[in-house]
């Protein structure tokens, strides 16, 4: 059984990849056709992420994003260029913390980690809220850790009906169309790394 998962993840990645080598061969062809038309500068906001699609079920990126009270997190994902990770196949989930809990970390934090030199530790701290797989707030009950985007562990716990993902309570839950994001009352910090 392995071996077939194995075998599928391996034919998924194969197809994803030349899908997007496939991808930047057209735009490399787009760009020198229009080399001598144009001085305007590559936008920003390239890759899968910034395709706009009224059919499908939100991704855990777009569900984020229509948040008015998780703007916060948004500006932070924008902040470290995470959000092609949030459109990906996944599945994918994803304890978002709100607007209240990133204010509750001390004066400055925010701030702090959304500038540029401070990317590559504010991109491991939301890494650190992301999780392969989709499972309800039910079935995490099941768990006592979580392995993290970032390659750490977060516990969980479970307190009467409330389950706490590294001390964060889970208060929502919301389906996306590559996963599901459960609303968290904390900003869930990586164990400091030895």
């Amino acid at each position: 059984m392995k071996t077939i998962v194995k075998l599928s993840f391996s034919l998924i990645t194969a197809i994803l990849l030349i899908a997007v080598i496939g991808c930047k061969n057209e735009a490399k062809g787009t760009n020198a056709n229009n080399a001598g038309n144009s001085s305007s500068p590559e936008p920003k906001e390239q890759g899968q992420a910034f395709i706009e699609d009224d059919e499908s079920k939100p991704t855990v990126l777009d569900i984020a994003i229509g948040s008015p009270d998780h703007t916060t997190l948004v500006a932070a994902v924008q902040a470290a260029d995470l959000e092609n990770v949030l459109v990906n196949a996944g599945p994918l989930m994803v304890f978002a913390p709100t607007n209240e809990a990133f204010d509750a970390l001390p004066a400055g934090t925010v701030e702090d980690l959304l500038k540029p030199e401070n990317k590559e530790a504010l991109a491991n701290i939301l890494k650190h809220h992301v999780t392969p797989g989709k499972y309800s707030k039910e079935f995490l009950k099941k768990f006592k850790k979580l392995g993290q985007a970032n390659d750490q562990n977060t516990i969980v716990e479970v307190k009467g009906d409330d389950v706490y993902v590294g001390g964060a309570r889970i208060i929502a839950s919301v389906d996306a169309g590559n996963g599901i994001v459960h609303v968290v009352d904390k900003v869930i910090l990586p164990p400091a790394k030895e």
